[in-house]
């Protein structure tokens, strides 16, 4: 069957009948609803987010968690009758999502590569950090840790499940507040020490309470934004490749630049 464009075919899907859980009438059946999908992908994403940040566990031992949350979250959404499509991930649209991801990457590189030659720019990538990293940390971090344990799973998350999910009932605008809300909201915990542990960032916020308080909030303003663009670009690709390419992008790419800069 021909692959249509997913953005325009949730849109006419939208304005049909709907069930009593919200979801377009025999278009998007499953034993599970739409809004407990949600509420379960949340319960999960919670749970995930917490053990990571305040439980042990290593390279191994995070990269296991991040592949199991993403293989149960997909389940979550094939449990509430969802395909590989409205997880960005149908094989029609892959080619075109990775064409899409090679030129963010290169964009990426390259704005990076202007800002690394720029005094003013390399500011941005101190961070003290990667005083302990030595060349195969940095290894580990930017093919192990960021593609799997942080851009897959959250890609996956809020841009695969919860973006699907709430599209097939609400429609894209609805998914892209709710996805986008919910993946700043997730970037709590990551950011209580960043202020300390980014120079350029703790000479704006000081060291204070209340300092460390406006980093947090910053930061999730700047990734709810993020998300924003990272829906858009699931969108207008009608793939998940696409926002994967560009969060691996600026997360490995960061951290090689501010290896090398150090």
């Amino acid at each position: 069957m021909p692959c249509l464009d997913p953005g325009g075919a949730d849109r006419r899907e939208g304005r049909g009948a709907r069930t009593g859980n919200g979801t377009p009438r025999g278009r998007w059946r499953g034993t599970l609803g739409t809004w407990p999908a949600v509420g379960l992908v949340l319960a999960v994403l919670a749970a995930a987010n917490a053990a990571a940040h305040l439980g042990p566990g290593g390279a191994a031992v995070r990269t296991a968690a991040a592949l199991a949350v993403t293989a149960l979250l997909l389940g979550v959404l094939r449990w509430a009758g969802g395909t590989w499509a409205d997880a960005g991930l149908a094989r029609c649209t892959l080619a075109r999502g990775a064409r899409w991801a090679l030129a963010l990457v290169g964009i990426v590189a390259a704005v990076y590569l202007v800002a690394a030659l720029l005094p003013a720019g390399r500011a941005l990538f101190e961070d003290r950090r990667y005083a302990g990293i030595d060349g195969g940390g940095l290894a580990l971090r930017i093919l192990v840790l960021v593609p799997v344990g942080t851009v897959l799973v959250e890609e996956t998350a809020f841009r695969g499940v919860l973006y699907g999910l709430v599209r097939r009932a609400r429609g894209a605008v609805w998914a892209t507040a709710v996805s986008s809300l919910l993946f700043g909201l997730w970037h709590v915990l990551p950011s209580l020490g960043l202020a300390s542990a980014k120079p350029a960032l703790g000479s704006v916020f000081g060291g204070s309470g209340a300092g460390a308080a406006l980093a947090v909030l910053s930061a999730v303003l700047f990734t709810a934004a993020a998300g924003v663009l990272f829906c858009e670009l699931r969108r207008r690709s009608g793939s998940l490749l696409a926002p994967l390419g560009l969060h691996w992008a600026v997360n490995a790419l960061g951290y090689l630049a501010g290896f090398l800069l150090r």
